[in-house]
C-alpha cells in the first residue's frame, strides 16, 4: 500500500507540472485545452513542489507527511476545477491521497498522545539500585522462595523498571478469528504500574490500535480503529481491578516484584501461593501455581469480564505453553502464555502470547 501511495503521488505530482508549462508558455500542452494564466500556472508549480515533497516524507517514513499532503490536495482540486474538462480524472488522485492523509493523521494522532504518555509514565530515576539477597526471601512462602531461586534473581539488583516486545494473536469472541498483534510493554514496579501499546491486525488493511494503561492505582484501555475511529474507551473500578490483576499476571515476566511492599503472600501447599496485593483504593488476590522445580505453571484469579451491558466475575486463568522459559538478562521467566476465560457457556481462549525481548533497569 505504501509503494501504491508512492506512485499516485509520484505521478500525480509530475502532472501537475504540464499545468505549469502551459501557463509559462515553455510548452505546448495538447491535453491541456484550457487557458492558464502566469499566475495560475505559478500554483501548478507549486502544487508539483508540494506533492514531490509529500513523497519524500512518505519514502523517509515521515509520519506528518500528511500535513504537506492536504494542502497540495486541496490546492490541486482547485486547480482542476478550473480546468474540469481537461483535468477533473485527476479528482481520483486526490481523493486517494486525501482519504491516505486522514489515515496517516490518525496514526500521527494516537503516536503523538502515546509519545506524551510514555514520557510522563516513565520515572526520572531508575528507583532500585538494592542488590537482592538470600535472607530477602526468609518471609515468603516456600514455593515463592523456590521461583525465585529458580528465576536467577539472587545477587542480582532490584528490579525498578522493564520494557518488554511481544507479538501473538487475540480473539474478540470464542469463535471469532484470530487476529496477530505487536506490542511494547513498559513496566514501573517502585510504583506499580505499566503502559501497554499494540498493533492489531483486524482484516486486510484494517489495523486497531491499542493502549492499555495502569498508573496511580487506575486503569485505562483506549482502542481506536484505524488508529483514528474510537471502538473503546474505558475507565472505572471494573477497569482499574482488571489491570490490577493483569500487573499481577504479568509480574512472572519480573520475578523480583514478589518482594514489593504493595503484595502480600500466603503458601496454599508446596506448589502454589495466594498473592495479595491493595494499591489506591482497589485490592485483589490471585493464585500462582508452580512445578516442583520453581517454574511458574499458571495464574488465576476473579476478574470483571466486560460484556455489553454490565461486568461479572470471571476466573481469568493464564497458563504457561509448554516448557518455554527464556533467561533475559540473566533472569529466567516464561515467554510463552496462553489466557482463557472460564466462562458457564465454555472456556472462551481470547490469547496466545509471545515475548520475544525484555530489558530490565
Amino acid at each position: 500500500m505504501k509503494i501504491l501511495l508512492l506512485i499516485i503521488v509520484l505521478i500525480h505530482g509530475a502532472i501537475h507540472t504540464m499545468g505549469f508549462l502551459k501557463g509559462f508558455g515553455i510548452a505546448e500542452i495538447n491535453e491541456l485545452k484550457s487557458y492558464i494564466s502566469k499566475p495560475v500556472g505559478l500554483f501548478w508549480l507549486i502544487t508539483t513542489v508540494l506533492f514531490l515533497t509529500t513523497f519524500l516524507l512518505i519514502l523517509l517514513g515521515k509520519e506528518w507527511w500528511w500535513m504537506v499532503a492536504v494542502p497540495a490536495v486541496i490546492v490541486s482540486q482547485v486547480l482542476i476545477i478550473l480546468s474540469w474538462q481537461d483535468a477533473k480524472y485527476g479528482t481520483i488522485f486526490n481523493v486517494i491521497i486525501f482519504i491516505a492523509s486522514i489515515l496517516a493523521y490518525g496514526t500521527w494522532s494516537f503516536n503523538t498522545i502515546v509519545h506524551n504518555e510514555i514520557q510522563a509514565f516513565l520515572p526520572v530515576e531508575n528507583a532500585g539500585k538494592q542488590i537482592i539477597k538470600e535472607e530477602m526471601l526468609s518471609d515468603l512462602p516456600f514455593p515463592v522462595q523456590r521461583w525465585l531461586r529458580r528465576s536467577g534473581v539472587i545477587g542480582k539488583e532490584l528490579i525498578s523498571n522493564v520494557y518488554l516486545n511481544q507479538k501473538g494473536e487475540m480473539r474478540t469472541k470464542p469463535d471469532g478469528s484470530w487476529m496477530p498483534f505487536s506490542a511494547e510493554q513498559y513496566f514501573t514496579l517502585y510504583k506499580p504500574g505499566f503502559l501497554w501499546l499494540a498493533d492489531v491486525e483486524a482484516a486486510p488493511f484494517i489495523t486497531i490500535a491499542g493502549k492499555d494503561k495502569y498508573d496511580d492505582g487506575k486503569g485505562h484501555m483506549l482502542i481506536k480503529l484505524l488508529s483514528l475511529i474510537p471502538v473503546a474507551d474505558a475507565k472505572g473500578e471494573t477497569i482499574d481491578q482488571g489491570s490490577m490483576l493483569r500487573y499481577l499476571g504479568e509480574s512472572t515476566w519480573f520475578p523480583s516484584f514478589a518482594l514489593s511492599k504493595y503484595v502480600k503472600w500466603e503458601e496454599i501447599d508446596s506448589l502454589s501461593a495466594k498473592v495479595f496485593m491493595s494499591y489506591g483504593n482497589i485490592s485483589a488476590s490471585a493464585l500462582f501455581h508452580f512445578t516442583e522445580e520453581g517454574d511458574i505453571l499458571s495464574f488465576e484469579a476473579e476478574r470483571y469480564y466486560q460484556r455489553e451491558e454490565t461486568s461479572t466475575l470471571e476466573k481469568w486463568l493464564v497458563t504457561v505453553d509448554g516448557n518455554s522459559f527464556k533467561e533475559f538478562q540473566g533472569i529466567r521467566v516464561p515467554f510463552k502464555y496462553n489466557i482463557t476465560w472460564k466462562l458457564e457457556t465454555g472456556d472462551f481462549h481470547w490469547l496466545k502470547l509471545e515475548v520475544t525481548d525484555i530489558k530490565y533497569y
